[in-house]
């Protein structure tokens, strides 16, 4: 599907998503295909991986080099109007992982994250806003894990309950809550 689709289609379950939902479609409607390429400096689409293990009782988060935290893994959309492609595309490249399947087209979560200004690859990056679209993916925890040296320095499987202590980050503490939230509804 394409964003714009999976976006109309997405029912918040949270203030925040109530919110977050309001501002992603204005953000749509004024930038368009524009808003799903990082030249946009005000801000631009993303996608997350949610990978959670074989039986769902664990997450697999990466030590971000940029950000110096442990998190999902995920990546910009680059033009591509399939969000569930980037977050799959994303989490095969930042986890060395190729058996990652896709558990839902749609996705479970919506949340707009504000990215400080930062160098990357030698490069001035300023302040801006990821409007960013969370897929659930599942993976074997057995699977060998290899690093992105580019952009990971670690890779770990942690327990679903216990993600939201990983992040050194206040505003995702909530975020993975309510993914592991998600999760453990519709385990049982």
């Amino acid at each position: 599907m394409d964003y714009i689709t999976d976006l109309k289609n997405f029912i918040p379950s949270c203030e925040q998503e109530k919110i977050d939902y309001k501002l992603f479609l204005e953000f749509i409607n004024t930038y368009k295909d524009k808003s799903l390429d990082r030249d946009n400096l005000i801000g631009h689409l993303s996608s997350s991986a949610w990978i959670v293990n074989q039986d769902k009782t664990k997450v697999l988060f990466n030590f971000h080099n940029i950000y110096k935290n442990w998190g999902w893994l995920g990546g910009h959309s680059d033009g591509e109007k399939d969000q569930s492609k980037v977050a799959l595309k994303e989490a095969k490249e930042e986890s060395g992982i190729d058996d990652i399947k896709l558990l839902s087209s749609s996705p479970i979560s919506i949340e707009i994250l504000p990215v400080s200004y930062h160098i990357k690859n030698d490069k001035f990056v300023n302040s801006h806003l990821h409007f960013n679209m969370t897929y659930l993916l599942q993976a074997n925890d057995t699977s060998e894990l290899k690093i992105k040296p580019d952009e990971n320095s670690g890779l770990k499987w942690v327990d679903l309950d216990d993600a939201y202590k990983y992040t050194n980050e206040e505003c995702m503490i909530p975020i993975y809550k309510k993914l592991s939230q998600y999760v453990k509804k519709i385990k049982d």
